[in-house]
């Protein structure tokens, strides 16, 4: 049967790497991980006991040995975001993806300690969009609508003030 956890190990492995570039290195981590824990469902099958998926995120760490509780700051990178819920990589972390895990954006922050104003995307892409924002003037236009926005509610203001002391008020 070993010989079949490994097949299925590799078939896996192939799957990742042909929708995604690996590396040799990412190749073989991604090989010991997978089978490590298919190694570690076929034990608890064997022993009659369903794999809780606390002791399959265990499998999957190399060698085996339980993972150490990881870094969601170290999740997002300059090139790529590793969802904590299932370790998969991204340029950006989607509602879509997570909706597979039945969180939203904010839901996943709150979990895992992000700020909820903090992108969930790499690094190098909120640089590309922040470059590309301020190719378009986007900053200058967005500060001078909030100026504008400003002024308007002070103005307002003056007026609900003239009205109040002229005993006028709002009309209801």
């Amino acid at each position: 049967m070993e010989k079949k956890l490994l097949e299925l190990a590799v078939d896996i492995v192939q799957a990742q790497a042909s929708t995604g570039k690996m590396t040799g290195d990412e190749i073989e981590t991604a090989l010991v991980r997978i089978y490590n824990a298919l190694h570690k469902m076929k034990l608890a099958e064997t022993e009659g006991r369903t794999v809780l998926p606390e002791e399959v995120e265990k499998g999957l760490a190399a060698g085996g040995e339980p993972q150490a509780e990881a870094d969601p700051r170290a999740s997002i990178q300059d090139d790529k975001v590793i969802c904590m819920e299932c370790g998969a990589e991204f340029r950006q972390l989607t509602a879509n993806h997570l909706r597979t895990h039945q969180l939203t954006p904010r839901e996943y922050k709150k979990k895992w300690g992000f700020p909820l104003k903090q992108p969930l995307a790499a690094r190098m892409l909120t640089k590309l969009r922040s470059r590309s924002a301020k190719k378009r003037g986007l900053p200058a236009k967005l500060q001078l609508y909030l100026e504008q926005k400003k002024k308007d509610k002070a103005g307002d203001n003056g007026e609900e003030a003239k009205r109040s002391r002229a005993g006028l008020g709002k009309s209801r």
